[in-house]
């Protein structure tokens, strides 16, 4: 009960952030929420026992489907350009995870990475249809059909991504605490046991990974109506490497930590690249090393002590 009250709260705090912050913070939440979806994606693999350094080929994918849509079709409802970029997101993931699935470590890492880069060159090279290195322009989106002015947008923008950031949040947490969810889990435990068991280790991947490209397709599509302009870097091995690092960095204990560790990246680097522009990926380094030194499981770490403290506390250990 109390998880699901604190969970509740924080909602609520969050919410009302986007009505009180200045516009600039807004904007680093929405990006962090945005990103956090692809974090979570990796997350999720990882619990699986597999290092994808490929996530930013379903957030790229869904990004330039978004921009696509909008120049091309016409598209300006958030909400549709939302399902059309997850949806890529989910295609995309379904076609590659035919040949991912059967592979496992170092191979199944670097296969993701190529099918990245694969579409990073396309990208790059396509300059007619996609820009270039220049990207696209991503049109102002309506929301419920409204035209909203940009400070407006802004806070409505955030507030979507926060309630699709929730809801996705709130699925993956029920998939992982599902038999599908535990079965993933024996993948990276005991992979020919859960053979022995009766169960697909093929099947179990193939829809974890569908899945993972499902977030990260989300998190494609809210990145680039917030952002409003779409390139090739959202492609590119640095981006993906990156949704790993912030992975690491919030932990994988819980759906919750992958965004907290998004929340606390997109913070640490706005300032750290304000104050020190040369040296910023240096202090985001030792950072990460402190982090691994002391906090092994993540930032997640000072959440489940602090519980963990009170928990004693009320049973009148301590």
């Amino acid at each position: 009960m109390r998880p699901l009250l604190i969970t509740i709260a924080l909602l609520a705090f969050l919410a009302g952030l986007g009505f009180i912050l200045p516009a600039w913070i807004i904007f680093l939440l929405s990006l962090a929420f945005a990103r956090g979806l692809a974090i979570m994606s990796v997350a999720l693999l990882l619990r699986a026992g597999l290092v994808s350094f490929g996530q930013g080929l379903f957030f790229a994918a869904s990004a330039y489907t978004v921009a696509f849509a909008m120049k091309a079709w016409s598209v300006r409802e958030a909400a549709l350009a939302i399902a059309l970029g997850t949806g890529a997101g989910i295609v995309v993931a379904g076609v590659t995870g035919l040949l991912l699935a059967r592979y496992r470590e170092i191979f199944f890492a670097m296969l993701t990475l190529a099918f990245s880069m694969v579409l990073y060159g396309i990208l790059v090279k396509a300059y007619a249809l996609t820009g270039g290195s220049d990207g696209m322009a991503v049109a102002t989106p309506t929301i419920a059909g409204l035209t909203l002015a940009a400070g407006r947008l802004r806070s409505t923008l955030y507030l979507l991504t926060l309630s699709c950031t929730a809801a996705a949040a709130y699925l993956t947490f029920r998939y992982m605490n599902s038999p599908l969810g535990y079965a993933a889990r024996a993948v990276r435990d005991n992979e020919v046991r859960l053979e022995y068991l009766g169960l697909s280790t093929w099947s179990t991947i193939y829809l974890t990974y569908v899945l993972a490209g499902g977030l990260s397709g989300l998190g494609g599509a809210l990145m680039a109506l917030n952002v409003g302009h779409v390139d090739p870097q959202l492609a590119y091995w640095t981006t993906s490497g990156e949704f790993v690092f912030v992975a690491l960095l919030g932990g994988i204990g819980n759906v919750l930590a992958p965004l907290g560790g998004a929340i606390v990246f997109e913070i640490l680097r706005a300032y750290a690249f304000k104050y020190a522009p040369y040296v910023w990926q240096m202090i985001m380094g030792g950072a990460m090393l402190l982090i691994i030194l002391f906090m092994p499981e993540g930032l997640w770490t000072i959440y489940t002590s602090v519980m963990r403290r009170m928990k004693k506390k009320e049973a009148g250990v301590l």
